[in-house]
């Protein structure tokens, strides 16, 4: 991953532990969201997902990039009281503003009912704001066992205090009130492990450049959550909380095995390539990024990345759209049936995204957060009046679609005409997606033609996703042998440098349900 043998096994190890931190908590939502889905009624996860998205909005607002600055900052250390005042203080106003706000900001959004939801998610931002110190010292260090360690707290106290308060007849407050224990118990042990003491100060010129270098990232990142919950207000508005309610878990099921991939590289990959920026192995000096480096270093790293990710991400999404009925009806019953149409779409919508969330590290690892921006400003431009058409057409399997276009449409080529003048070589980027693209046609087909042939939803799945995933394999298999090889002797120091997969930096905004 890079010329430097020690931090190779730095990042490698991270990968590891992240990949399996990922794996084991993606999972574990994933068993917390079918339990819920048979205890709570569509309607309730609808009014929740309001609320989330709102609280969503607001917690990109208090870390205003001030995190990943952070991370690739030469003085953390003497940053860091300076970033914990800002935070902090930012956490404060929104949650006051959330508060007071609560009521005609549910009404706007088409949802009475989350008000007091939003109310209780507004304490949250004060502890995320609290935690934004803890987590980035971390994630510098590439300690990733740790944040797996604190994922698992989140989990365990929040799943737990969710199903009491469900059974006990809260409905979505439930989802509300468990996060203002989860999330404090969360960030307590991000300070425990991380060592961190609380130190507050403010320093002008650190405030200066701290901001300069995050506000545009955190406009990018805000736009990004928006981008996340536009959706979910127009169903609201013109379906009902129903529609959404199905939207929401078809939105959460599609999300499941791309957030794994993403968080498996996300907390590593903005650390290794700061790092690489600090010792001169990365190109900070390609028209968009700082003077004085060469335009060229670092792609092949940026192409292996996107094979690797690419490839694992495709198929995903070729057997949850092929497969999508069983699976809805298998984890969540057949009253949830209607959620199949729109998990098809936001299969293939979920693979685009992990693919932009590489490009958009890679830009951000180069001081580029500008043309991030700008690229989200585009984004949501197109999809706002796409999705109204979406929803009107076909529900939210139509507004899933809407997704699917824009980001095909609109998004990937400003993204590519982006990091082109961040000095990579689209020619390389190309020879890394061909391949699973061609590929995935063929898996669909297997998958589909198969799962027809067998009686029930286990049965469908099962033998469907076999057929799909030999198909796939028999095809991509070798060449990504071939690079795993490459990645695992870079990560040792024993072959050439390559550069870690770079992953998206916008928050995770699939929670329970």
């Amino acid at each position: 991953m890079t010329s430097s043998p020690g931090l190779g096994r730095q990042v490698g190890r991270g990968l590891a532990w992240g990949s399996a931190g990922s794996v084991v908590l993606r999972f574990g939502n994933v068993l917390v969201g079918i339990v819920l889905a048979r205890l709570l009624a569509p309607e309730d996860f609808g009014v929740f997902a309001i609320a989330l998205a709102v609280q969503g909005v607001l917690v990109t607002v208090v870390d205003l990039g001030l995190s990943a600055d952070l991370v690739r900052s030469d003085e953390p250390r003497r940053l860091e009281p300076t970033v914990a005042t800002i935070s902090l203080v930012l956490g404060a106003l929104l949650a006051g503003a959330m508060v007071a706000t609560a009521e005609p900001v549910a009404r706007a959004l088409g949802s009475e009912r989350a008000a007091p939801v939003i109310a209780v998610l507004a304490a949250t931002l004060v502890v995320s704001a609290a935690g934004v110190v803890p987590y980035a010292r971390l994630q510098r260090g590439f300690h990733q066992r740790e944040i797996f360690a604190t994922g698992l707290v989140d989990l365990v106290v929040g799943t737990v205090v969710t199903v009491l308060l469900v059974r006990a007849g809260w409905g979505p407050m439930a989802l509300a009130a468990s996060r203002l224990v989860a999330q404090p118990a969360a960030t307590g042990t991000q300070f425990l492990l991380s060592r961190t003491v609380p130190r507050f100060g403010y320093d002008r010129a650190l405030a200066r450049g701290a901001v300069a270098y995050g506000a545009p990232l955190a406009g990018a990142n805000l736009l990004s959550i928006a981008l996340l919950a536009v959706d979910k207000v127009v169903l609201a508005r013109g379906a009902g909380e129903v529609a959404l309610g199905y939207y929401v878990l078809a939105f959460n099921v599609a999300s499941w095995p791309m957030t794994v991939i993403g968080q498996t590289v996300r907390p590593v990959a903005l650390a290794a390539f700061a790092r690489l920026d600090e010792r001169g192995d990365a190109p900070v000096g390609v028209p968009g990024g700082p003077p004085g480096a060469r335009p060229d270093a670092g792609d092949g790293g940026l192409a292996l990345a996107t094979r690797l990710t690419w490839a694992a991400a495709v198929p995903v999404a070729c057997l949850l759209g092929a497969l999508s009925l069983p699976v809805v009806t298998l984890l969540y019953g057949g009253r949830w049936a209607p959620a199949a149409g729109a998990l098809a779409a936001l299969a293939a919508f979920g693979a685009l995204r992990v693919l932009f969330d590489l490009l958009a590290t890679y830009l951000i690892a180069r001081g580029a957060t500008r043309p991030v921006l700008a690229v989200q400003v585009a984004w949501l431009v197109a999809l706002v009046p796409a999705v109204v058409v979406g929803a009107r057409a076909g529900g939210s399997a139509g507004v899933g679609w809407a997704h699917v276009v824009v980001a095909a449409v609109v998004v990937l080529p400003l993204y590519l005409a982006a990091v082109r003048r961040s000095g990579a070589d689209l020619r390389a980027l190309a020879g890394a997606v061909w391949l699973p693209l061609v590929a995935a046609g063929p898996t669909v087909v297997a998958a589909v033609l198969v799962a027809r042939q067998v009686p029930g939803s286990l049965g469908a799945l099962a033998a469907g996703g076999a057929a799909g995933a030999l198909v796939y394999v028999a095809l991509v298999g070798r060449p990504l042998l071939r690079d795993l090889r490459g990645l695992r002797s870079a990560a040792t120091g024993a072959g050439r440098p390559v550069a870690p997969s770079p992953a998206a930096v916008p928050p995770d905004p699939e929670r329970v349900p």
